[in-house]
């Protein structure tokens, strides 16, 4: 398994965003393996972005790492849920991007009791779910994306990409139109994944 480089996430933000879709995100755990496949992320795009935790240049206890090198994680908590992402971009532009879903992969049986035996689908199909599937908490804050036992490697390329906009910023004013929401197009474990309509069965 193959992890990705520091040069890695010098790419410009949203190429970066682009680009971790299909990458393996890994957790070694005491209890074995646990990963899956990224298959939806959201850009923040820093101080102009009004959905970023950074608006305005906003330079808190808990965002503090979105302004150091990027390949840094960043966690935070929201409600009961960690939710983790990737720094972006140079020092002092604090950009993230957040990992909303994966496909699992390894581990799947951890996966399925740490999400209290809810279907498949559901253990990793947005920011929280994922992070509680594999075991991910706040102490992982300010390491590097490359240095196990939290780290992401290389993975599949996916057949195709969608973009639009963001979920969950209702109060961001424009920004929330911005397209910077990247998913593996077609991927059941996206979240907000709707089945598509089946046509109807010819019955003459």
């Amino acid at each position: 398994m193959k992890i990705l480089p520091d040069e890695f996430y010098h790419l410009p933000t949203l190429e970066l965003a682009n680009s971790l879709i299909g990458k393996l995100l890994v957790h070694d755990t005491d209890e074995g393996r646990l990963s899956g496949y990224i298959v939806e992320t959201e850009a923040y795009m820093g101080v102009l972005d009004q959905a970023a935790h950074s608006f305005g240049g906003r330079k808190t206890k808990r965002t503090e790492v979105m302004f150091s090198e990027p390949g840094h994680i960043y966690t935070y908590q929201m409600h009961t849920h960690t939710l983790i992402n990737v720094v972006a971009e140079d020092v002092g532009e604090p950009h993230a991007i957040l990992i909303r879903a994966l496909e699992p992969l390894e581990g799947q049986a951890t996966m399925a009791r740490n999400r209290n035996q809810l279907p498949m689908k559901q253990w990793t199909n947005g920011p929280g779910k994922l992070t509680k599937a594999l075991g991910i908490t706040m102490q992982h804050y300010g390491s590097l994306w490359s240095e196990p036992p939290l780290y992401i490697a290389e993975g599949r390329i996916p057949q195709s990409v969608s973009t639009g906009p963001r979920i969950g910023i209702d109060n961001s004013g424009e920004a929330v139109h911005y397209p910077y929401r990247f998913w593996e197009t077609d991927n059941p474990y996206v979240s907000k994944y709707r089945t598509p309509k089946q046509p109807p069965s010819d019955t003459r």
